[in-house]
C-alpha cells in the first residue's frame, strides 16, 4: 500500500467504517421485533451495500454473504466503492443475529472490517472451531488440540486466579453439550449466548465484559471478523475449519483450502493494517441496541484500528429525515 493510501486510511476509513454499520443498523430500526427475519436481512444487506459503494475506496469483498451464485449483493469477490482511494479487502456481516433482531432479543449487531489487500483469510460459508482469549497473556496459552481442562488450567495460572473465577463464552447449541460439560467439570463458569459469536470473541479482549475465553464452533466468516477485532486490540485466537461432508470439502477447495486439519492463528486470519466497526441493533454484551422515537434514533458503536490500538465507543443521534427509513443517514 502506498504512502498516499496509508494517509487516506488514517484520515477517513476508520470512521467511515462505523458510518457504514450505523447506516445498516438504522435501516432495520423499523423492523426490530416485527418477526420477519427475511425482511430484516434484506434491509441490512441493501443498506450496507449502498453505504460501502459510496466510500472512496477500491474495495473487494473477501468474506461476504455468499458467492455470486447465491448472494446477489455483498457476495465474495464483489467490487465496492467508487474507484478512487486505497485498495482494501472487506469482511462483513450486515446483520449478525437476524432472529434476534426480528424478535428484538439479545446481541444483534452489524459488523464490517477492512484491511490492506491480502489482510484477511478467505474462507467459505462453513463452520469453524475457535478458541480465543484477550491480550496480555503468554504466547500459546490456549490451543485447539488441548482439552478444555488443560486450556482453562493454563489460563487460570497465567491470570493468577482460580479456575472457578474464569468465565467462558459459548454458543448455546446442541453440538456444544460435551464442551459445556467439560468446561464446568474443569470448574469454570459458562456464559451461553443464543447467537453472536463475533461479539463473544471480542468480549474476551474487553475487561468490562468479564469474559475470559471463547470456545466452540461457529461460522467461518464470523471467525475472520472476530479475528479482525482482536488484531486491533490484541489477544490470541486459534481456528480450524470444521468441514462436514463432500459438499463442504468441495466448497473449501474452491477457496484453495485443502489442509482441513490446519490450525490458523490470529495472524493467519487477519493481518496488516486492519479497521473494525460494529453497531448494536439490539442490546448485547458489547453494545447497546438502537433506540428510536418520533424524532430520530440513537446508535451505540465500536470502532477499532490495529495501527494505533485505539478502541472507540461512539454514541450518535440520528435525526429523523424524510427518507425510506424515516431516519437520517449517518
Amino acid at each position: 500500500m502506498s504512502g498516499a493510501d496509508n494517509a487516506i486510511m488514517d484520515r477517513n476509513l476508520a470512521l467511515e467504517a462505523v458510518r457504514v454499520t450505523e447506516a445498516t443498523a438504522l435501516s432495520v430500526a423499523h423492523l426490530k421485533g416485527a418477526g420477519d427475519e427475511r425482511a430484516v436481512d434484506q434491509a441490512a444487506i441493501a443498506a450496507m451495500q449502498a453505504s460501502l459503494d459510496a466510500l472512496g475506496i477500491i474495495g473487494t469483498v473477501v468474506n461476504g454473504c455468499g458467492d455470486e451464485e447465491t448472494a446477489p449483493l455483498l457476495y465474495t469477490g464483489q467490487k465496492l466503492g467508487f474507484g478512487h482511494g486505497p485498495a482494501v479487502d472487506i469482511a462483513l456481516l450486515p446483520l449478525e443475529g437476524s432472529t434476534m433482531c426480528a424478535k428484538d432479543t439479545f446481541n444483534a449487531v452489524s459488523v464490517v472490517a477492512m484491511a490492506e489487500r491480502g489482510g484477511f483469510l478467505r474462507v467459505p460459508q462453513i463452520y469453524m472451531d475457535k478458541i480465543a482469549v484477550g491480550p496480555g497473556l503468554p504466547p500459546g496459552i490456549v490451543d485447539l488440540d488441548r482439552s478444555a481442562e488443560e486450556n482453562l488450567t493454563a489460563l487460570a495460572e497465567a491470570k493468577g486466579v482460580a479456575t472457578g473465577d474464569l468465565l467462558v463464552c459459548v454458543l448455546d447449541r446442541p453440538r456444544h453439550e460435551e464442551l459445556i460439560g467439560e468446561i464446568r467439570e474443569a470448574g469454570a463458569r459458562v456464559m451461553l449466548i443464543a447467537d453472536g459469536d463475533v461479539s463473544g470473541v471480542i468480549a474476551t479482549a474487553l475487561a468490562a465484559t468479564g469474559v475470559d475465553a471463547y470456545m466452540g464452533i461457529g461460522g467461518a466468516p464470523e471467525g475472520v471478523l472476530a479475528a479482525a477485532a482482536l488484531a486491533c486490540v490484541g489477544g490470541q485466537m486459534q481456528a480450524r475449519l470444521a468441514v462436514r461432508g463432500e459438499e463442504q470439502r468441495r466448497i473449501a477447495q474452491k477457496h484453495a483450502i485443502t489442509d482441513f486439519q490446519r490450525k490458523y492463528d490470529l495472524a493467519d486470519l487477519a493481518s496488516g493494517e486492519v479497521m473494525f466497526a460494529a453497531t448494536g441493533i439490539t442490546d448485547g454484551m458489547l453494545l447497546k441496541g438502537l433506540r428510536r422515537n418520533r424524532e430520530g434514533a440513537s446508535t451505540h458503536s465500536l470502532v477499532m484500528r490495529s495501527k494505533s490500538g485505539t478502541v472507540r465507543f461512539i454514541e450518535a443521534w440520528h435525526q429523523r429525515r424524510s427518507n425510506k427509513t424515516g431516519l437520517a443517514s449517518p
